[in-house]
């Protein structure tokens, strides 16, 4: 299935989806402009939260582990390296359209204490996303190939795991300073990662005691 079919796929569910809404069939009506612009923003909100949310938790905690238990070490990080530019990009775009929609709907001068701690949940998430996809993330692919470069000298890296490179560089003190800066820079990307993570969750939680089912 190309990338154009699965496009029209999901557009094609969403279509279904707002002609069975209760909107279509006028059990909260709001007259003849409904559905209203509140309920296209609750929307871009709504799909916006899911896709970053469900993108950071696959790569973060499933994907990512996945691909480095059973890919060598360099193809690896090869991959990586295309993927995380990508994966940022994304979840930045979406935590910017929720920050714009929630903000819309919830004016700060008009807004609860709660609203205004969501709000500033989600510009935490964005700005961590940010902060990786041009900050951690150049740095740490940059690292990643020098210290590749150094291990395909020593012949090594195409194997699954940490295990030869961690042999070597107990006798290589250049992997060894370059193994100690990537982990450096890695561990902080990771680490916004997770805060940027977190902060979705928390938002979740505020989602959740929305509905009305």
């Amino acid at each position: 299935m190309g990338w154009l079919t699965r496009f029209l796929a999901a557009v094609a569910f969403l279509a279904i989806g707002v002609i069975f809404s209760p909107e279509t069939f006028g059990s909260k009506s709001d007259g003849p402009n409904s559905p209203t612009l509140s309920t296209y923003l609750k929307l871009a909100h709504l799909l916006s939260f899911a896709t970053a949310f469900g993108a950071a938790l696959w790569v973060t905690f499933i994907g990512g582990i996945i691909m480095f238990k059973n890919l060598p070490r360099h193809q690896f990080g090869n991959l990586q390296s295309k993927m995380f530019p990508a994966y940022f990009s994304m979840v930045g775009i979406c935590c910017a359209i929720s920050v714009a929609s929630f903000g819309y709907l919830h004016p700060w001068n008009s807004s609860s204490v709660a609203d205004k701690y969501q709000l500033g949940f989600l510009l935490s998430s964005l700005a961590f996303n940010l902060t990786n996809l041009f900050v951690f993330t150049p740095m740490t692919i940059e690292m990643m190939k020098q210290r590749h470069k150094v291990e395909r000298e020593q012949n090594i890296g195409e194997e699954v795991g940490w295990s030869k490179n961690v042999q070597v560089a107990k006798v290589n003190p250049k992997l060894a300073a370059m193994n100690k800066k990537f982990g450096m820079i890695h561990g902080l990307s990771s680490l916004a990662n997770i805060m940027a993570f977190g902060s979705l969750a928390m938002h979740s939680w505020y989602l959740a005691g929305k509905l009305n089912l």
